[in-house]
């Protein structure tokens, strides 16, 4: 039987070039360690080093500043972001105070208003102001008490200081509408504390009072404290308002030298667009007795009163505001 020739394998010349390069380093790094400690090796590395520092220290250096800008970049976050916190704080603060002065002013106004109550010789009932009409012909206000609370058509709303504010023209079991004093169809009889002298206080859209029918001998001096007049005409017939109730102060005057009349502008003694409580006078009964119940002597011959507000329950054309001139 002949025999099969097998050739023997070849060697693998990529792994006899990694064998080769593996064995000079090997033999590189022992050379190295070998004379790594020798004087002219220790020299160069000095030297090396030496040479070298410049660079190092540049490097280094770099490296701090990019670690501050870095530092600063987070610091700056964290700044921004506890501003953005302190400013939403501030804001809850401010939001806080306003609330507390608002409620300061309320407080304030109500203590006036139930130190007023304790003043007044009438039975009254106190009020929140729910609802404000301001149109371009009234001023009125919507009160939280009604029908259920005593309170009835006509009754008499005075705020603190015993400063009249108006009169109720309208009631609800639970609210009542009141037409403020510087309504155009508001009318009362002022009086000047001074000097007695008498006239038609009327309402003014512009927030002013008006006061006419003022006899021109009467002097009228700005500043001068213009209250309510009261007048009583006897046989049970009396003025809407009660006595003594503060309407406002003289601003300014106007007088005709070939007039009988004079006419004086007043400032409301309380800011009717910042009333938030009043009191509601409901014992005093004001304007005339029932139909049939006054003297013909003291009536005019169109039914009204001669010289005074003109009674709740009759209808008389509003007074026109005199203008300045």
């Amino acid at each position: 039987m002949s025999g099969i020739y097998v050739p023997a394998p070849r060697p693998n010349r990529a792994g006899r070039r990694r064998a080769i390069t593996f064995a000079v380093v090997i033999g590189v790094l022992v050379a190295l360690v070998a004379v790594s400690s020798t004087p002219p090796v220790k020299e160069l590395q000095r030297g090396l080093a030496f040479a070298l520092s410049p660079f190092a220290d540049a490097v280094n250096g770099l490296g701090r500043e990019a670690r501050s800008a870095l530092d600063a970049i987070a610091e700056m976050d964290r700044l921004r972001q506890q501003n953005a916190e302190l400013r939403g704080e501030v804001g809850r603060l401010e939001a806080r105070n306003r609330q507390l002065e608002a409620l300061a002013a309320e407080n304030e106004q109500l203590a006036a208003i139930l130190q007023l109550r304790g003043a007044l010789d009438y039975e009254t009932v106190a009020a929140r102001v729910l609802a404000r009409e301001t149109a371009d012909v009234s001023r009125a206000i919507t009160l939280d008490v009604g029908s259920n609370d005593g309170v009835s058509e006509g009754d008499v709303v005075v705020a603190s200081g015993g400063a009249l504010a108006g009169r109720v023209v309208e009631v609800g079991p639970a609210y009542a509408r009141v037409v403020l004093i510087n309504d155009p169809a508001s009318s009362v009889v002022g009086e000047i504390a001074s000097s007695r002298a008498t006239g038609d206080v009327v309402g003014d859209l512009g927030g002013s009072l008006v006061m006419d029918k003022i006899d021109a001998a009467e002097q009228v001096a700005v500043g001068d404290e213009v209250i309510t007049a009261g007048i009583v005409l006897g046989q049970g017939i009396r003025s809407p308002f009660p006595r003594g109730l503060v309407i406002g102060r003289v601003v300014d005057t106007a007088r005709d030298p070939n007039a009988v009349v004079q006419t004086a502008y007043l400032e409301p003694a309380v800011d009717l667009g910042r009333l938030e409580f009043a009191l509601v006078i409901v014992d005093y009964e004001g304007g005339i007795p029932g139909p049939g119940q006054i003297p013909a002597s003291e009536v005019d011959p169109d039914g009204t009163l001669p010289d005074t507000e003109q009674p709740f329950v009759t209808a008389a054309p509003s007074p026109k505001a005199t203008r300045r001139p």
